[in-house]
């Protein structure tokens, strides 16, 4: 594997800038945004740093199709269709539920830019992928398979290099944070994060907010030690990992996946009217509350650099619609 191995596909370096206007709101605390939400991909997102890899593959193999799948406001699947239409490559979206009356948010994006679309009930994480795989082998097709969030080997890189990248951005600002918030999912983006700080020495601590409520304990740590795992090995890490290494802080998934509460919406609204940047009401919206509450509840000690990293997701709010009113 190879961090320069990749189908150019974003705008990098992504902007890293200080919250001014917020930070009053929290005196003792110096506030930070690194901006992937302006990677330029189909509106941007943390996805696009996964995908110039995974789309790299796709093309080394000689595939004219990709299949990967989500939820219906999937950001990972609107850029994946848009990554595929750059590269020329048929996207096929497996997407939970059954199809609306009305297209709105990511799945009319994803339909704008001409990804086939499979509604796929109960399943949204990918389960009915292999069978649609083989359907389009059958027509002679050589598919690809994204996972679920891009979330595999390749998909570290994509944040084993955002490492490097903001390693150089504190050189150039003469910047230290202390703690780093950003939203985790499916796996890949904490995994190249805390394999990138100690590839290339970056001092800081990640504090990830867990998004989507597992059923089984310790879910999402055993992927991201997984993906650690692997990835170690290419990079000539010594470092020994456990599962106790792997933080994730689920106090604000309770309500479930893709439920909006007042928490997730009054965090929208003070970043739109504080600093004029717009987050998602799924991904970001609920890492930004539980940013804000560590600091309304003086979990991290005063004085401290703290950087949001926006992992994008703009195009859902337009299917919560009047709900974020």
């Amino acid at each position: 594997m190879n961090l320069n191995h990749k189908f150019n596909l974003g705008f990098f370096p992504t902007p890293l800038h200080p919250l001014n206007n917020l930070s009053k709101q929290f005196p003792g605390f110096s506030l930070f945004i690194k901006r992937d939400d302006q990677t330029g991909l189909a509106s941007g997102g943390n996805k696009t740093r996964k995908l110039e890899y995974l789309i790299q593959k796709a093309l080394d193999d000689n595939c004219d199709s990709v299949i990967t799948a989500g939820a219906q406001q999937s950001n990972h699947c609107r850029q994946t269709a848009a990554a595929c239409a750059i590269a020329g490559l048929e996207c096929h979206l497996l997407l939970g539920g059954d199809k609306p009356k009305k297209y709105n948010g990511n799945l009319l994006l994803s339909n704008l830019i001409g990804a086939k679309i499979h509604f796929t009930g109960e399943n949204r994480k990918g389960e009915d992928i292999e069978s649609l795989k083989k359907r389009l082998e059958l027509e002679n097709k050589n598919v690809s398979v994204i996972p679920y969030g891009g979330s595999n080997l390749l998909g570290t890189l994509g944040y084993i290099s955002a490492i490097k990248e903001l390693k150089q951005q504190f050189i150039e600002q003469n910047l230290k944070i202390d703690y780093i918030f950003f939203a985790s999912s499916s796996g890949a983006t904490q995994a190249g994060m805390m394999i990138g700080l100690d590839l290339f020495g970056v001092n800081t601590n990640l504090i990830p907010i867990n998004i989507d409520k597992a059923e089984t304990e310790g879910y999402l740590e055993n992927i991201v030690f997984d993906l650690i795992n692997q990835s170690k090995k290419y990079f000539n890490l010594n470092k020994e990992y456990t599962l106790k290494d792997i933080p994730l802080n689920r106090d604000f998934d309770k309500s479930g996946y893709g439920k909006l509460t007042k928490s997730e919406k009054n965090s929208i609204i003070n970043l739109a009217r504080s600093e004029g940047i717009l987050l998602d009401p799924v991904y970001t919206g609920r890492a930004f509350y539980g940013m804000l509450d560590y600091l309304r509840k003086s979990k991290i000690k005063k004085g401290s650099n703290i950087l949001f990293w926006h992992t994008g997701g703009l195009p859902a709010n337009f299917e919560y619609g009047n709900r974020l009113i």
